[in-house]
């Protein structure tokens, strides 16, 4: 009962955060950065301070580390052209010439950051590899 307790937990974090967070940002590439953000690097625990305040922090933990996952996922799973469309309007929310943004995503490799963490090796290969290609184009878009 305990397990079914945690599932309804996590599925409550989860409608609170994809409408009142989520819903706001616009596009999938933008939300997969905001996830990512979400993230401590030396810990691998996802934290909100706002659902904290509501919910525990395992069961937000475990949520916003499922939308990682579901975000990261349904960008590979649309064609390179919508995921360009995607990363555009991302690196436009940034701020600044875009062809800049992109060129150096690309030389950092910033969107490795993207990657949730446990994501088999050949789709962090193909997130990377499209990535790569993609901020290339949008680097030497200079229009």
């Amino acid at each position: 009962m305990e397990a079914l307790d945690e599932f309804h937990q996590n599925h409550r974090v989860i409608e609170d955060f994809a409408s009142t967070t989520l819903a706001g940002i616009p596009g999938d590439v933008s939300r997969l950065l905001h996830v990512a953000t979400l993230q401590d690097m030396a810990t691998g625990r996802y934290r909100h301070a706002g659902l904290e305040t509501i919910y525990s922090e395992p069961s937000v933990h475990e949520a916003l580390k499922l939308c990682h996952q579901e975000l990261f996922e349904r960008i590979l799973e649309t064609s390179l052209e919508q995921q360009e469309l995607e990363l555009r309007k991302c690196l436009e929310g940034l701020g600044g010439p875009i062809s800049g943004i992109a060129e150096r995503w690309r030389e950092h490799e910033f969107y490795r950051v993207l990657i949730p963490s446990g994501a088999p090796h050949y789709l962090r290969d193909l997130f990377c590899s499209n990535l790569s290609v993609l901020l290339q184009l949008i680097a030497e878009d200079k229009s």
